[in-house]
């Protein structure tokens, strides 16, 4: 089938002749109504005529074509751009393609050469596209060319101010390429080499001849037909001959080390290796540019060897190296994490405990009685297994670091762990999985003290583009995310982050200048340096254990988590836990958005004594079950107010014949407020006991709770005060 331009308008500047009547002709005969712009100026830019664009126009028409004449220089980008409205009612398409020479050498170019040549080429492209673009991005189609020249790609004597405007050009339409893609704007570069007025001054006047500008028009069209999905691309093209090119880097020598001046001789040291295009990555974007030597900076600021660059393939390529035969089973060394309680202190600020609770002097403070290292503090002695770039060196895994993603964490505690120590880590690749886009590698570690197991992690990385290898897409050993429960949140606890929490929370070891770097949170596409996933992991788990087993690191079992979006360092983590038996699911937030930044997650909890033995049960059904269940349904109406009014965490002891028989907790402390039924692993504020009748007479206002209190029928333990509290929370409570 045909390419047709039907209901296309196209801009082609410089259009007079050459590769500019050239395009505007091809367009014409395709369908497509053109603007011809032209200046009518000569080669050097001096003089202004109609006649170019106008006979244009007239060999259009005569072939049954829509075309008009702009006689406008490109500096004046709206006349043009309204020169199309005016005619057509639209812009579809602008070819950038006006240029003059003054060539020189550069000791004899004077400001007007280079001027003048910027103002033509560079600064009128960008006039004449910005005038465009929100034409096209109002429609939500675009089709733009830069043209630049073999000159800007590989520099040519005399043309020092055509060769730099001509590169710039290329930067240009790179980043429009970028900023235009989800608007369905498409902009690429071509660098053309056909015979013109131009070139004439440079080329023999045979190879002028045989190079036509007809051989060069079919590659413009295709590449701004609505068909056609490249974008960002250079091509040079001539003769009939079209090429794609693309950057190419060496893989880089490392002339630094932590706490070392860099010097020139640390260069001159490593200047082969600098040099040597043996197995040379191409980076495509500036994340990938700049992402690629992350891993590196990592390792030096950690004062790990650094004797090579980062090993990289194409990050799209379905032939990264990805071998599972040869990958699973294999072991990275062992690693050795030495800690005092320094590091547990310095983990648990990471993760935004504060002295501002007395609960959290536990983990904050070494003389403390109960002092204890946070559960979740067990990935830090593994995560060198996945960030030392071991991974890149085993068989069977050619892969590039700066392309894995941190997908998915599992954590489980054999026992306590320690407060210091030394810590030895073993981890082995236990699956790789083909997941078309990239690869999925799980990473199992075993960490021990001495001879003793105490915790095991699961690293779920995802290695973008290295996917399409044939292999399995599900494995056994995958530790299983979970989905909450279909209800509404049993609790909902807000924890604000600060502004330096990334800054804190790499001090346990996580050295990657994304979580600290302005310019590299840029460069991978993000306002600010963003904050850790395993910090947001940290303050989730510890928002479980204080709510549901009392702070007490004992009662943590595991902890499985997805990770889904970045969270930024001052925004607000809003934690929602539905208990279900000893598993508490969970899912993360970000409070200001919505975004959800843990999915699939659970904590499981070890049953205490007290929680493991089942309440005795009551003869027959209890009236206050009625109340409570209402309140329930009053906290999920107004849970918001109630916490405003309330702020506390209140505790019912129900007793029938003398026995406990019901333990209720009403929450209206902690986020949106919560009931909760049984054993509560949090602190209540204050907590009453009373018999089903007497709660019931309370309730209804036959019994004044301070006569109740004061009679025996109705016990207080904790704070008396909160006693004054009750009515709101009883109030018109009692509708059965």
């Amino acid at each position: 089938m045909s390419l047709t331009f039907d209901r296309r308008v196209v801009l082609v500047t410089g259009a007079g002749g050459g590769l500019g009547k050239e395009y505007a002709l091809a367009f014409a005969e395709r369908g497509a109504s053109v603007v011809v712009n032209d200046l009518g100026a000569d080669s050097k830019g001096g003089g202004k005529s109609s006649a170019a664009a106008d006979k244009v126009v007239d060999e259009i028409k005569a072939k049954g074509g829509k075309a008009v004449a702009n006689y406008d220089s490109v500096e004046d980008g709206e006349k043009l751009v309204q020169a199309a409205l005016d005619a057509f009612g639209r812009i579809d398409i602008v070819v950038n393609n006006a240029g003059i020479l003054r060539d020189r050498s550069f000791i004899r170019t004077s400001d007007l050469d280079w001027d003048l040549i910027h103002r033509v080429h560079l600064r009128g492209s960008f006039l004449v596209t910005r005038a465009a673009w929100n034409h096209m991005k109002k429609q939500k189609f675009g089709r733009i060319i830069m043209t630049a020249s073999a000159a800007g790609i590989y520099g040519n004597f005399g043309q020092a101010n055509y060769s730099a405007a001509k590169l710039g050009l290329l930067g240009l339409s790179n980043t429009l390429a970028i900023e235009g893609r989800k608007y369905n704007i498409h902009c690429n570069t071509i660098a053309p080499v056909a015979g013109s007025r131009l070139t004439e001054t440079v080329m023999p006047p045979d190879l002028v001849a045989a190079l036509k500008p007809e051989y060069v028009a079919p590659m413009v069209l295709w590449l701004c037909h609505e068909q056609c999905q490249e974008n960002g691309g250079l091509f040079e093209v001539g003769a009939g001959w079209i090429g794609k090119l693309r950057w190419e880097r060496t893989q880089g020598g490392i002339t630094r080390q932590r706490n070392q001046p860099m010097t020139p001789e640390a260069v001159r040291d490593q200047w082969d290796k600098v040099c040597d295009f043996t197995d040379a990555t191409k980076p495509t974007s500036v994340q990938e540019s700049l992402q690629s030597i992350v891993s590196v900076l990592s390792k030096v600021e950690s004062g790990q060897d650094v004797d090579a660059g980062p090993t990289s393939a194409p990050a799209a390529s379905s032939t990264s190296g990805i071998n599972p035969t040869a990958a699973v089973g294999q072991k990275l060394p062992p690693t050795t994490f030495s800690f005092s309680h320094t590091q547990c202190i310095l983990y648990a600020l990471g993760v935004g405990m504060s002295t501002k609770d007395p609960d959290h002097l536990r983990f904050l403070y070494e003389g403390h009685p109960d002092f204890g290292c946070l559960p979740t503090f067990g990935v830090i002695p593994s995560q060198a297994a996945m960030m030392d770039g071991g991974l890149s060196s085993l068989p069977g895994l050619k892969i590039d670091l700066t392309q894995v993603l941190h997908g998915e964490q599992y954590l489980e505690l054999y026992k306590s762990l320690p407060t210091s120590g030394q810590l030895t880590s073993e981890a082995t690749i236990a699956d790789i999985l083909d997941k078309g886009s990239g690869a999925v590698i799980l990473l199992e570690v075993n960490t021990y003290s001495g001879d003793e197991l105490l915790c095991f992690n699961q690293f779920s990385v995802f290695v973008v583009g290295a996917g399409g290898f044939g292999g399995k897409r599900t494995s056994e050993k995958a530790k299983p995310l979970v989905p909450p429960p279909q209800r509404a949140p049993d609790v909902v606890l807000v924890d604000s982050t600060t502004n330096d929490q990334a800054a804190l929370y790499r001090l346990s070891g996580d050295w990657n200048p994304l979580h600290i770097d302005p310019s590299f949170a840029a460069m991978g596409g993000f306002q600010a340096p963003i904050l850790h996933g395993l910090c947001s992991f940290g303050f989730a788990a510890r928002h479980v254990l204080k709510q549901f087993a009392g702070n007490d690191p004992g009662r943590f079992k595991a902890i499985k988590v997805r990770f889904v979006k970045p969270v930024m360092p001052g925004q607000s983590l809003q934690t929602e836990m539905w208990k279900e038996g000893s598993r508490v699911h969970i899912q993360c937030k970000v409070k200001e958005t919505g975004a959800v930044v843990l999915s699939g997650a659970y904590v499981d909890l070890h049953e205490t004594a007290e929680t493991s033995q089942c309440l005795p049960q009551a003869e027959g059904d209890l009236q206050s079950e009625l109340v409570f269940a209402e309140i329930g349904r009053r906290i999920q109406d107004s849970g918001g107010e109630l916490v405003k009014k309330v702020n506390a965490v209140f505790g019912w002891e129900i007793t029938k014949d003398g026995k406990n028989v019901a333990e209720w907790t009403i929450d209206l402390k902690n986020g949106s407020g919560a009931l909760h039924r049984g054993a509560y692993g949090g602190k209540t504020d204050v907590t009453f006991t009373a018999s089903d009748e007497d709660f019931m007479e309370v309730v209804q206002g036959k019994l004044n709770p301070q006569k109740a209190f004061f009679s025996g029928k109705l016990k207080i333990r904790g704070n008396v005060m909160l006693g004054q509290k009750l009515e709101v929370i009883l109030k018109d409570h009692a509708r059965l």
